[in-house]
């Protein structure tokens, strides 16, 4: 029985029946045994809005089944061809969901609302309603717009009685209406009306332009900006210490890095065709530091100077490099150098190379040789001391051995072999690669040592030290021997004669004196702090070997341990005050 028959039954019923309850027809025009024959569409599609059974788009979908005797079922699918990116749908199946239901509801409501008016009248009026004309409402295509107005669905409604079907007219009547005129698909707005799923079926019949944002601008570095310090041990356990490339080298005018220049932003449209405003990318500096100079079309960094590139942090520089083709010797003198010094041959006994930056030796450094590295020390062949060679570094030191040297390195030490030296590591001491042996005289590391071997089967005494400030204490210990030799000469000069050298001497002694003494002022100073700083640190260092011969000491703090038997795969750390082997 169609709907217009159902009213027109209702308004000639006896008066007896007259007083059934209004509500009763309502319900029963979509009952729930109606509703459950409407088919539900059981998708896994994402971008489908499932129905629950009792939606308004249902009673309507019954109501329009019921006049066309068959019909499609609805099909509320926002990215049919998987255009739309994932989140935009997620964001806008919730939106649909409600905005549908309050569109439905209404829509339902004024059919509900026409039926209800009916029964209400007196008997009279009733029967003249009987003639009247059957309630009309025509097809009603309804818009869908996402929240930031770049795409727009549209559903439509069927029209209810005679009211006029969907027509192409009424479609872009509709859009003119909701000012939707830009990306209007207007293939398939012409093509919906003729449709047999023209109705209750989401379209997407307009996609808007969206904004691209500027990419922010860049710069591509043809220097590193941090070089990896750690040497590579190979399968046969050996390095190669001449493959550190720890200065890199730069010629005049060599480019350092390039800036990639930042995008504008590329504005979009909405379907109501207003413009989405986009940003444009930010630009970034060129990091230029010493010595280095931008390009006269301001998109790279240039060296001013050949030299040595680092990056410091914040920008490049070019520190200046001297090159030294042999030997330190008498030919060349004692070095000090403001950059970094690469000298290809060995430092001989008695000279000394000095250098703010890194220092690279090809060769050896002999006995009685002083080097002093701003930044990182290579020696390609070795150390070899006769317990007057001092090596300082404030960064890393690599080597093949070291011998007979006092050696004093801020963060870490790497060789194959130590043997009688006085290391002084505020980082680690790794001593794997090659022999991997320490053997004999005293290595303090702050953090850890780790070797293959410790002492020698000849128990040669060999002290190691963990934790604490080596360096530091290092650099007071040698401040208090200078200041006492300085006393002593004082003492010596005056008790000679008058003359014009000794006033000489003696002020210049009284100068060296007073500089000293506050050197070392300072360093106490400094040493105290320090010291106050680590009691809220619980790392006392870490000793790792695969063997510990005996005559080998362990000290960590005040605590000593002396290994009596050989001991493998050794590891020491100090807990609860006492040094543990396990």
């Amino acid at each position: 029985m169609s709907f217009k028959d159902k009213i027109a039954s209702f308004l000639h019923r006896p008066k007896a029946e007259e007083k059934v309850d209004e509500e009763l027809l309502i319900e029963q025009e979509a009952s729930p045994q109606e509703v459950e024959a409407v088919p539900e569409a059981v998708s896994t599609d994402p971008s489908s809005l499932e129905l629950p059974a009792d939606h308004p788009i249902r009673q309507l979908y019954s109501l329009r089944l019921k006049e066309s005797g068959s019909l499609p079922s609805p099909r509320l699918c926002m990215d049919e061809d998987g255009i739309l990116p994932e989140e935009v749908v997620a964001k806008e199946l919730v939106r649909l969901q409600s905005s549908l239901k309050n569109v439905c509801g209404s829509r339902l409501k004024a059919i509900k609302g026409r039926t209800r008016g009916k029964h209400n009248k007196k008997k009279a009026e009733a029967e003249a309603a009987a003639e009247e004309e059957p309630l009309v409402l025509d097809a009603r295509p309804w818009f869908f717009l996402s929240s930031d107005k770049l795409y727009a669905w549209m559903v439509a409604f069927p029209p209810v009685g005679p009211g006029a079907e969907l027509t192409k007219e009424m479609i872009w009547q509709s859009l003119s209406e909701h000012s939707i005129s830009f990306g209007v698909n207007t293939k398939l707005v012409d093509r919906i009306p003729r449709a047999r799923d023209r109705y209750f079926t989401l379209y997407l019949v307009a996609k808007g332009k969206p904004a691209f944002d500027g990419r922010n601008g860049n710069i591509v570095d043809y220097f590193p900006r941090a070089i990896d310090r750690v040497l590579e041990v190979n399968e046969f356990g050996q390095v190669d210490y001449t493959a550190l490339n720890l200065i890199c080298n730069v010629e005049e005018g060599q480019e350092i890095c390039r800036l990639i220049r930042p995008t504008e932003g590329e504005p979009g449209r909405t379907v109501l065709d207003q413009e989405v405003p986009a940003k444009s990318g930010k630009s970034v500096p060129l990091p230029k530091g010493r010595n280095t100079e931008i390009s006269e079309d301001g998109d790279a960094l240039i060296a001013a100077m050949p030299g040595h590139v680092e990056f410091t942090g914040h920008n490049f520089q070019v520190k200046p490099v001297l090159d030294i083709d042999g030997n330190v010797d008498f030919s060349t003198g004692n070095i000090k150098f403001v950059g970094d010094v690469n000298i290809k041959g060995d430092v001989l006994s008695g000279f000394s190379v000095r250098a703010m930056g890194n220092i690279h030796v090809g060769g050896v450094v002999e006995a009685g040789s002083t080097v002093d590295a701003g930044g990182d020390l290579t020696v390609v062949k070795g150390i070899l001391g006769d317990g007057s060679t001092v090596i300082r570094a404030s960064r890393c030191i690599f080597s093949k051995y070291i011998e007979n040297s006092t050696i004093v390195v801020r963060e870490n030490l790497q060789t194959d072999c130590i043997v009688n030296g006085s290391i002084f590591c505020d980082g680690e001491v790794i001593v794997r690669s090659g022999r991997g042996s320490i053997m004999g005289g005293k290595v303090w590391a702050a953090h850890k040592i780790s070797a293959s071997a410790v002492g020698a089967k000849s128990e040669c005494r060999t002290s190691v030290s963990l934790g604490g400030l080596p360096c530091t204490i290092f650099e007071r210990d040698s401040a208090r021997k200078e200041l006492r030799h300085l006393s002593q000469e004082l003492e010596r000069l005056e008790d000679q004669l008058d003359s014009p050298s000794k006033s000489s001497l003696l002020g210049k002694t009284r100068m060296k004196l007073s500089v000293a003494e506050l050197k070392l002022k300072q360093l106490e100073e400094d040493l105290n702090a320090a010291k106050a700083e680590l009691k809220d640190k619980d790392d006392s260092g870490r000793l790792e070997c695969s063997i510990a011969y005996p005559g080998t000491e362990i000290t960590f703090g005040n605590e000593i341990f002396r290994v009596r038997q050989e001991t493998r795969q050794c590891v020491a750390k100090l807990l609860c005050d006492e040094i543990v082997l396990m």
